[in-house]
């Protein structure tokens, strides 16, 4: 099985491009957890399939390194543009691509054939409670008060297709991360758990963020994350309607109107290529 190792911002993902006829096995589940595993696999984040689609350019289905499947990924869809747009999968500069978040659309942004960075649509955030989805009465959730193992948090909660449970702190140093960051991804509040974003805000045009992903635990960066904190930081009135956030592995550029798509910029780098031998599951 040929694969493409990418990372957006130290977030880190195996490509493989179904679609062009790379055979794959069916238990897709137990391959990513294998695949993904950092001493005995390729070492990711994720894994990123590219199938074919009936309505969008591509089809991209993503498997968590827990095995399970996320709904979308900011930074992986960066790297999927920039791999489809560069080996002339997909020859045009903004690339529809299938998710399970609906279809996005990343833009290329390009200097002479080379990639430098990638926009993408990522869609309407959804504030509606259900849509989250989170359990409790209808309405959005803004600064809400949540108790976590008999301490109050406040939370702001956002869909980008996939859950957000964003919490503004005054500083990320004093924060329990590795503590509470699972405690609050398998919380009873989120059926389908969630994403967990500390944010400390620098200024109106500025966040830094510490992100513990749902089915991959503390990562280096989360695309979907950080438009989720864009959104968070307006509804708040913490931020400005452009802000960057600034995540481990670097920055990502965030835009909300407050009413209709959150845009982000950002990087996808590649790193090699290669061959995985697979054996039966």
């Amino acid at each position: 099985m040929h694969f493409t190792k990418v990372h957006g911002l130290g977030n880190d993902f195996i490509i493989v491009n179904v679609g062009i006829g790379e055979g794959f096995p069916d238990d897709w589940s137990s391959l990513g957890r294998e695949m993904c595993d950092r001493k005995f696999g390729i070492g990711a984040d994720g894994l990123v399939l590219l199938l074919d689609s009936g309505q969008a350019d591509v089809r991209m289905k993503i498997v968590n390194s827990d095995g399970s499947e996320a709904e979308m990924c900011g930074n992986a869809i960066r790297c999927v543009a920039k791999y489809l747009y560069e080996r002339g999968i997909v020859k045009k500069e903004e690339i529809r691509v299938e998710t399970l978040a609906g279809i996005m659309v990343p833009k290329i942004i390009q200097n002479n054939g080379v990639v430098e960075a990638v926009r993408v649509d990522m869609g309407a955030p959804r504030l509606e409670r259900e849509l989250i989805p989170m359990v409790g009465p209808v309405g959005q959730v803004i600064n809400e008060a949540l108790e976590v193992n008999g301490q109050i948090i406040n939370i702001t909660a956002v869909s980008m297709g996939n859950p957000h449970c964003v919490i503004f702190v005054p500083d990320l140093k004093d924060i329990p991360f590795s503590q509470l960051g699972p405690i609050i991804e398998a919380h009873p509040a989120f059926p389908r758990k969630t994403n967990v974003e500390f944010v400390q805000v620098l200024s109106p045009t500025e966040v830094r963020m510490l992100v513990w992903e749902r089915g991959a635990g503390p990562t280096m960066a989360c695309g979907t994350g950080a438009c989720a904190v864009g959104v968070a930081g307006v509804l708040n009135g913490l931020t400005d309607k452009a802000v960057t956030v600034h995540l481990p592995g670097g920055p990502l550029y965030i835009e909300w109107d407050g009413v209709g798509s959150v845009y982000m910029t950002g990087p996808a780098t590649e790193v090699f290529n290669g061959e995985y031998t697979v054996y039966k599951h």
